[in-house]
C-alpha cells in the first residue's frame, strides 16, 4: 500500500507581475527574473508572468513555508522596482498593446502558429505535482482523480475579471485556457503507451511542437515522474495552495491504495465532466456543483464536505486531516478569492481596490481569524459545558461556539472551569466582583450623569489567536504610520490633495481640522498613542472598524480588566503562555518620552499627564497612568506659560513641564484658565510652536480619525508608505460624494449611517434595525449637509458568552488595539474587548456597554 508519508508533493505558481502605482499588469518580469536564481523562478509565456518552483516534500507545512519563501523572495525583488507579484487567475486592470511574448524561440513560435490564442493568455494557474514514478500507474490514478478536478477548481476559482470588466464567471481563466487545442478534459487511456502514442500522433498533425503543450487538466508531467494537476487558477491565499495540495495528494493516494486492491475507476463520462468543469469555473465556492454520477446538482460546500469524507481515511493515516479540515472549513468560510474581489469593486466601485486585495493576499498576508493547524471544533456542548452552553444560541459567527454547537478548540479549557464552578459560584464571583471594583475606584462617568458608576467587565474571557494577534500588529503598525504621513501632509504640503489621493473638500471641511495643528515642528511625532477598533465579521475575519488618534481611551481599563480577572476568579487563570500587561506602563512612558520637544537640553524630560478633573468620564484612567507612570497629574487651571516655558503650579512652586500626554479635548484645553487666571491657549500653543512643550497626541489630530477620512487609508498606506494594506476596513459609502450620497440614501434601511465626528455612539442609526420615523430622520440629516455624513456596510459582529442574568448570552464584541508610536510603532500587548448589552450591537460603555479580559498567546 502506498504511504503519503513517502509521496512528495510539489507547487509550480504563477505570478501576474503589476506595477504598484498604477496597478496595472506589465511586461517587467525578466527585470524581477535577474535578480533570481533560475532554479526557483523562471519565465513564461508573456513577459508580465514568472513562475516559481518549490521544493518536492512530504510535510505540507513545510511546502507552505516553502511557497511562503518563494513569494516573500519574488516580492523583495519586484518591490525594489516598484512591482508586485499577484497570484491569480486574472488581473482586472491591463493594457493589451504594452504587453509582450518572452524571448523564447519556443514562445515566439507558439504566438506564430495560436496567434491571439497565445497574445491572450493573460491567465495565471498553479500547478500540483505529487509522486508517481511508475507511467502506468500515473495514467491509472488519472481517471480515478478526474470526478474531483471540478471542486479543486471551484476551490481555485480567482478571476472573475477580464480585460477590465466582471465577466460574470468566478475563474474566467478556464475559459481562456480551454482555447488551447489541447486543454481540458483528458480521454481515457489504459496504459502509458497509449497516452504517448497520442502526445506523438499530436506532435506529428503539427497542432503541438512538443509534449509539454498538452495541457489536460491532470496527466502525466511532460518533465517529471509527477501527477500534474493543471486544471487550478492561481490563488492569492497560499492557505488555498496548501489545501488543494492536501486534497489533490490524498486524491492520489486513494487512486493508488484502490489500484494496487484491484477496483475499477469510475467510468469515463468526460461530456459530463466538461460540464462540471464549465459550471466550477461559473460559479467557484458560490453555487452549486455538476455531480457527474448524475445526482444532479450539490452545493458546493456540500460537495467540498463530501470530498473531505472520501479522502480522510488517507489524511488521518497520514497525519493531515486536522490541518486540511481546518482549511477547508476556513476556506469555506471565507468564500472564493472571485467572491472577495467582487466585494472590494462593490464597495467604491474601483478596480484598483480589487488588484490592491490581490497584491496583499498575496503577500503573505494570512487570512484573517485563521490559525493554521488549528485542530478543528469535535466536541459537543454538552460534552463540554451541558449546563452553561444549554441555552446559548449564537445566530451569526461566534468565537467560542461554532457552527454545529462544538465548543472550538482554545476555549474548551476555559469552558470546563466555568462549567465546573457552576451558575451560583459565577453569580457569587461577578457580585465580589463589582464590590472590589467599587472599592478600588474603577469606575467611569457618563454625561450627564451625576455621579460615576462601575466599569462592566464580563467574566468570560476572550482569547485573540497568537497567529491572528501576529497579523493585527503587523497591519496596525503599517496603519499607524500612513496616519502619521497623512497628518504631516495635511498641515504641511498636501501632496495627497494635490495627487488626488484625497480629495480637497475631505481635508478642508473636516471637523477635527485645526489652526493649531500645524503648530507642532516638522519632525514631531503627533501620533503618540493611537486606539484603532476593529471587528470580526460573520465569516470571523479582522475588519478596522474606527481610528482613534485624539484622546484615546481605555488602556487602564484592560489592565484593571486583567486585574480583577485574576482575584476574582482565579481559578481560570489565564494560563502560562499569555501575554503579561505589566509592562504597558513603561511603554506608555517610553512612548511618550519620545515625544519630547526639539528645543529641550539637557534634563530628563519632565513628563504630566492633563486632565480636565474628576467629572472626566474616564478621570479613574487618567490617575492610574499617572501613578503608575511615577509623573503627576495636572489640571489646566494649575498650568502656567512664561516666555514659551510651560510650568506646572503646585503650591505656589514653578516646576517645568516638557511633555503634556493630553487627557482633555484640545478645544477645552484652548478654552481653559491657566494658573494665571489668563485664558491657556494662545500661550500653550506659543510654547508648541517654540518647540519648548509638546503635547501628545498633537494639535489637530480630529482630521486623522475622522470617518470621511477613514474611508481613504487604504489609498494613504499605498501613497504614502508604498505597501499594500495588510487590514480590511469596513466597506463605506462617503456622502460628500454625490453617486455615493445617492447610493447611502437609497439603502438607508440596510447601512449604518454615522457622523463624521460622532463618537461613542453619538448620532448612529443602524438601518436594519432602525424604525421608519429613524430613518426619515436620518435622510433630512444628510440631505441638510451631506459632507457631515457617511454610510457603511452592516458588520455581522462575531459575539462572544457574556455573563447576564445568571446565564450566558451571545452578545457582539469589538476589539480596541493601543498602538504606541516612539521611535516606530509597538503594539501594546494589552487589549480591550467591549462587549455590547444582549440584542445590541454599540458596544460603547456611555450606551451600557462593558468589557472583557483579552488573552493573547504568545507566538
Amino acid at each position: 500500500m502506498s504511504d503519503a508519508r513517502n509521496v512528495a508533493v510539489g507547487v509550480e505558481e504563477e505570478f501576474h507581475i503589476l506595477d504598484l502605482t498604477t496597478r496595472q499588469l506589465v511586461p517587467r518580469a525578466e527585470e524581477i527574473l535577474q535578480q533570481l536564481d533560475k532554479d526557483s523562478f523562471s519565465p513564461e509565456l508573456l513577459k508580465s508572468v514568472v513562475e516559481t518552483n518549490s521544493q518536492p516534500t512530504l510535510d505540507l507545512l513545510a511546502l507552505r513555508s516553502n511557497l511562503l519563501d518563494l513569494r516573500r523572495r519574488l516580492a523583495e525583488a519586484a518591490g525594489e522596482l516598484g512591482l508586485g507579484p499577484a497570484a491569480s487567475g486574472t488581473v482586472p486592470i491591463l493594457d493589451m498593446d504594452l504587453l509582450d511574448v518572452s524571448r523564447d524561440d519556443r514562445y515566439e513560435q507558439m504566438t506564430e502558429d495560436y496567434q491571439i490564442v497565445a497574445r491572450e493568455q493573460l491567465i495565471c494557474g498553479a500547478q500540483v505535482h505529487v509522486d508517481v514514478a511508475d507511467r502506468d500507474l500515473a495514467m491509472a490514478v488519472v481517471a480515478w482523480t478526474a470526478p474531483w478536478l471540478p471542486m479543486l477548481l471551484a476551490l481555485s476559482a480567482s478571476s472573475p475579471y477580464w480585460l477590465g470588466a466582471d465577466s460574470g464567471y468566478a475563474s474566467m481563466r478556464t475559459l481562456v485556457w480551454q482555447r488551447w487545442p489541447t486543454a481540458g478534459v483528458a480521454g481515457s487511456f489504459k496504459t502509458a503507451a497509449e497516452y504517448d502514442q497520442l502526445i506523438a500522433d499530436l506532435i506529428k498533425s503539427g497542432v503541438i511542437s512538443d509534449p509539454g503543450m498538452v495541457y489536460f487538466d491532470v496527466r502525466p508531467s511532460a518533465h517529471l515522474p509527477t501527477v500534474e494537476l493543471r486544471i487550478c487558477d492561481a490563488c492569492p491565499d497560499v492557505d488555498n495552495v496548501i489545501l488543494i495540495a492536501g486534497l489533490f495528494r490524498a486524491l492520489v493516494c486513494r487512486a493508488i491504495e484502490e489500484i494496487e486492491a484491484g477496483g475499477q475507476a469510475p467510468p469515463p463520462r468526460a461530456e459530463l465532466l466538461r460540464a462540471a468543469t464549465w459550471r466550477a469555473a461559473r460559479s467557484g465556492l458560490e453555487g452549486d456543483l455538476v455531480d457527474i454520477l448524475g445526482a444532479g446538482p450539490v452545493p458546493a460546500r456540500a460537495m467540498l464536505r463530501r470530498l473531505l469524507e472520501e479522502v480522510r481515511p488517507q489524511l488521518e493515516r497520514y497525519d493531515d486531516w486536522e490541518l486540511i479540515d481546518n482549511l477547508a472549513e476556513q476556506a469555506a468560510g471565507r468564500g472564493s478569492s472571485a467572491l472577495r474581489q467582487r466585494r472590494a469593486f462593490a464597495r467604491r466601485g474601483l478596480l484598483t481596490d480589487v488588484a490592491d486585495l490581490i497584491l496583499a493576499e498575496t503577500r503573505d498576508v494570512p487570512p484573517a481569524g485563521a490559525s493554521l493547524g488549528a485542530a478543528p471544533a469535535v466536541s459537543a456542548p454538552d460534552q463540554i459545558a451541558p449546563v452553561l452552553l444549554e441555552r446559548y444560541q449564537p445566530t451569526g459567527y461566534d468565537e467560542v461556539v461554532d457552527e454545529h454547537g462544538a465548543v472550538r478548540p482554545q476555549y474548551r479549557a476555559v469552558m470546563r472551569t466555568l462549567e465546573r464552578l457552576g451558575p451560583d459560584t459565577l453569580d457569587q464571583r461577578v457580585g465580589a466582583r463589582e464590590a472590589e471594583q467599587t472599592d478600588r475606584g474603577i469606575t467611569f462617568r457618563v454625561n450627564g450623569d451625576s455621579a460615576s458608576r462601575p466599569f462592566p467587565f464580563d467574566i468570560v474571557p476572550r482569547i485573540v489567536a497568537a497567529d491572528d494577534w501576529a497579523v493585527l500588529g503587523q497591519g496596525l503598525g503599517q496603519r499607524v504610520r500612513a496616519l502619521e504621513a497623512f497628518l504631516h501632509d495635511v498641515y504641511g504640503e498636501r501632496a495627497a490633495v494635490a495627487d488626488g489621493i484625497v480629495p480637497p473638500w475631505v481635508v478642508n471641511d473636516a471637523p477635527g481640522l485645526r489652526h493649531g495643528g500645524r503648530a507642532p515642528c516638522r519632525d514631531a511625532i503627533r501620533i503618540t498613542t493611537a486606539g484603532i477598533d476593529l471587528v470580526r465579521g460573520g465569516d470571523g475575519g479582522w475588519l478596522v472598524l474606527e481610528d482613534n488618534l485624539r484622546v484615546p481611551s481605555g488602556i487602564a481599563y484592560a489592565v484593571e480588566g486583567r486585574r480583577l480577572a485574576e482575584s476574582v476568579l482565579s481559578e481560570l487563570g489565564p494560563p502560562p503562555g499569555i501575554l503579561r500587561l505589566g509592562t504597558v506602563p513603561a511603554l506608555l512612558h517610553d512612548a511618550l518620552i519620545a515625544a519630547a520637544p526639539p528645543a529641550l537640553v539637557g534634563d530628563e524630560p519632565a513628563l504630566a499627564v492633563l486632565t480636565s478633573g474628576p467629572a472626566d468620564s474616564a478621570y479613574f484612567e487618567h490617575v492610574m497612568l499617572a501613578e503608575e507612570m511615577g509623573v503627576p497629574l495636572v489640571e489646566p487651571g494649575a498650568l502656567l506659560v512664561d516666555e514659551d516655558v510651560t510650568y506646572r503650579v503646585d503650591d505656589g512652586r514653578r516646576r517645568r513641564v516638557d511633555i503634556l500626554y493630553r487627557r482633555i479635548d484640545e478645544d477645552e484645553l484652548f478654552s481653559a484658565l491657566g494658573a494665571d487666571g489668563a485664558p491657556l491657549g494662545p500661550a500653550l500653543l506659543g510654547a508648541v510652536r517654540a518647540g519648548r512643550v509638546s503635547i501628545a497626541n498633537a494639535l489637530g489630530n480630529g482630521i486623522g480619525d475622522d470617518k470621511v477620512v477613514y474611508a481613504y487609508v487604504p489609498r494613504m498606506v499605498t501613497y504614502y508608505l508604498g505597501e499594500q494594506p495588510i487590514l480590511d476596513d469596513v466597506p463605506t459609502y462617503v456622502c460628500g460624494d454625490p453617486e455615493q450620497c445617492e447610493h447611502v440614501l437609497a439603502n438607508l434601511d440596510q447601512l449604518v449611517v454615522k457622523p463624521v465626528d460622532g463618537f461613542g455612539g453619538s448620532g448612529v442609526v443602524i438601518g436594519p434595525h432602525a424604525e421608519p420615523y429613524q430613518l426619515t430622520a436620518a435622510r433630512e440629516r444628510i440631505l441638510a449637509d451631506p459632507r457631515r455624513w457617511i454610510g457603511q456596510e452592516v458588520v455581522s459582529l462575531s459575539t462572544h458568552p457574556t455573563w447576564h442574568d445568571s446565564h450566558l448570552e451571545p452578545c457582539a464584541v469589538d476589539l480596541r488595539v493601543f498602538v504606541y508610536a516612539g521611535v516606530e510603532p509597538v503594539v501594546v500587548p494589552a487589549a480591550l474587548t467591549r462587549v455590547a448589552p444582549p440584542g445590541s450591537l454599540i458596544v460603547n460603555s456611555s450606551q451600557g456597554g462593558g468589557s472583557k479580559d483579552t488573552w493573547i498567546p504568545r507566538r
